[in-house]
């Protein structure tokens, strides 16, 4: 089984395990477009997030793109469900569209959103230097124009890190936190190329990312490479590492977190490894970890449906 067709089983799986619940959505039309085209929803990642291309089925809906205005910026998210606002934060070079395994789950129970954030997806890309504050700033305003006053923020990556920083600074808006292999600490590990602009390099960085590399073909790579020119983030992810020798990590102050906290895990992750979420754990008060088998950067992603059960679970407590 190659990467495409399992992440067309895997979304299937995750659709209906949830299709009682899932809340009825609209496409629109330059979506469908795409969709009926045959052309691949990508997620075109780096160091901090999902190296993947991947082909949504057929006749799986997107939800509704919708805009918001933010410093003068368009801010493109999904919005669906009622209940307590839950926020999913895609990493560097990702979409919201990687989400999509969880959003109808969430959904569900919660007023869930998945926004792609400034700088990647379908949001504006203003020529700035990304640093996590810049990061932070637009989450803060989004919240605003969307009169949330209060909100779980679940981060995967870079993701993760923005989270753990937004907690830090507006501790009153964060219900609760949820850090999926998260960046934010010190790195344990050599960066590798965060920027790849040839076949090889975003293979190899393809494969640093999941845990069985059997499933990525030439295909696959070569879908990754045309369209990481074509989403046009390299220099927003170029900014955004360049801002890595400022000192942004957040080893320091994790005891200052005193919202409940889940930490998320694979155990294969060859990013940023488990070691990185064991501190995450016992830096934060009362923090929980779990950790999942056979599994790499993105369980949202590989282990889609433990990874639904583990986080509403923790939701609802």
């Amino acid at each position: 089984m190659n990467l495409r067709t399992w992440i067309k089983t895997t979304f299937a799986d995750a659709r209906s395990s949830s299709a009682a619940t899932q809340v009825e959505v609209q496409e629109p039309k330059r979506q469908s477009m795409r969709i009926v085209n045959g052309i691949l929803t990508l997620m075109i990642v780096s160091l901090l997030i999902v190296p993947i291309a991947f082909a949504l089925p057929q006749d799986r809906s997107l939800p509704q793109e919708k805009t918001a205005v933010v410093f003068d910026q368009n801010i493109r998210y999904f919005e669906a469900g009622q209940g307590p606002a839950v926020i999913l934060l895609h990493g560097m070079g990702g979409v919201k569209e990687s989400w999509m395994g969880n959003f109808g789950a969430l959904a569900a129970g919660y007023h869930v959103y998945a926004i792609d954030q400034i700088g990647f997806g379908h949001s504006d890309k203003p020529l700035l230097d990304y640093k996590i504050a810049t990061f932070v700033d637009f989450l803060y305003a989004f919240m605003q124009t969307q009169n949330i006053g209060k909100a779980t923020l679940v981060g995967n990556s870079f993701g993760g890190w923005i989270a753990l920083d937004f907690a830090i600074q507006h501790p009153s808006m964060v219900e609760k936190l949820v850090l999926v292999d998260a960046a934010g600490l010190a790195w344990l590990r050599p960066i590798p190329e965060l920027n790849p602009s040839s076949m090889a390099a975003t293979r190899t960085l393809i494969e640093s990312v999941f845990y069985n590399k059997k499933m990525i073909s030439d295909g696959d790579v070569q879908q990754v490479f045309t369209d990481r020119m074509r989403n046009n983030d390299g220099y927003t992810i170029q900014r955004a590492v360049a801002g890595f020798a400022t000192p942004q990590f957040e080893d320091a102050k994790l005891a200052s977190i005193h919202v409940p906290t889940l930490v998320m895990w694979g155990r294969q992750d060859e990013l940023i490894p488990l070691a990185s979420g064991e501190k995450l754990r016992d830096g934060i008060r009362g923090a929980k970890l779990v950790v999942f088998e056979q599994c790499g950067h993105v369980p949202q992603i590989e282990k889609s449906a433990e990874f639904n059960r583990a986080l509403l679970e923790f939701l609802g407590k």
